[in-house]
């Protein structure tokens, strides 16, 4: 297994310390390859949710093109937003 020196804050150093004597972890390089799972886990989510709002940027840029959208006067704009609350909580259900 390939091993790095890896330089941590004070916190950082007492977190890892902390976890270890708790038992969580054997010892700090187990701890820090969990903190590294988490951070890759954390970093493919990102990418899914930003590929989801791509997608639906993109939708919502073809319907504005097709014409299919609803303008909102500014003074509407709460009144409209709880309507589409309401019908999206009934809908959920």
């Amino acid at each position: 297994m390939p091993t790095r020196n890896v330089s941590l804050t004070a916190e950082q150093d007492a977190f890892v310390e902390k976890v270890v004597k708790a038992g969580e972890y054997q010892n700090a390089s187990e701890a820090i390859r969990d903190a590294l799972r988490v951070l890759q886990q954390k970093r493919r989510e990102d990418a899914l949710k930003l590929k989801a709002l791509r997608a639906q940027v993109k939708a919502g840029l073809e319907a504005l093109e097709r014409g299919d959208f609803v303008e909102v006067a500014d003074a509407d704009l709460d009144s409209y937003l709880e309507t589409l609350t309401a019908t999206h909580t009934r809908n959920a259900s």
